[in-house]
């Protein structure tokens, strides 16, 4: 049975070691962890995701699943656990840099930009200072408007 809640201080390590088997950068992850969702089995986290909000803009990042588990629904979970969070409820547009999953956002309505396009904003995140490849696809989903 799978659990997702919010991540806490003591996830960091599993989340650590997830954003390291999947190639993602660790760059200003653990500085955001309290914007990040876990999946949980046999008590072991298993996914992870979190969304660095930026106004109303939010860089979805670290959705990584342990390898056991891909193409099983479990990144899914974590996705939806992010969006459907409280601090997530102010965003128009949910954005995302990928080297590895651009089919998979897409199925899930992301659709890729021109990196130029980019707001501001998000110039801010260690991803886009960085930690991802310029060659990574820059993504994004407008959101639903939410009460």
């Amino acid at each position: 049975m799978t659990s997702v809640r919010r991540a806490v201080e003591q996830d960091w390590p599993a989340i650590e070691s997830l954003l390291k088997t999947n190639g993602l950068p660790l760059a200003g992850a653990r500085r955001h962890l309290d914007a990040y969702v876990v999946a949980i089995e046999d008590e072991q986290v298993v996914a992870a995701a979190g969304i660095e909000v930026y106004g109303d803009a939010g860089l979805l990042r670290s959705v990584a699943v342990t390898p056991a588990r891909h193409r099983q629904g479990v990144g899914g979970l974590v996705v939806d656990a992010v969006l459907a969070d409280p601090a997530s409820r102010t965003l128009r547009t949910l954005y995302l840099l990928t080297t590895t999953a651009v089919g998979y956002f897409e199925q899930r309505g992301f659709t890729q930009q021109p990196r130029g396009s980019a707001p501001a904003a998000l110039a801010e995140s260690e991803e886009f200072r960085g930690a991802c490849p310029a060659s990574a696809t820059f993504m994004a989903l407008a959101l639903p408007e939410r009460a």
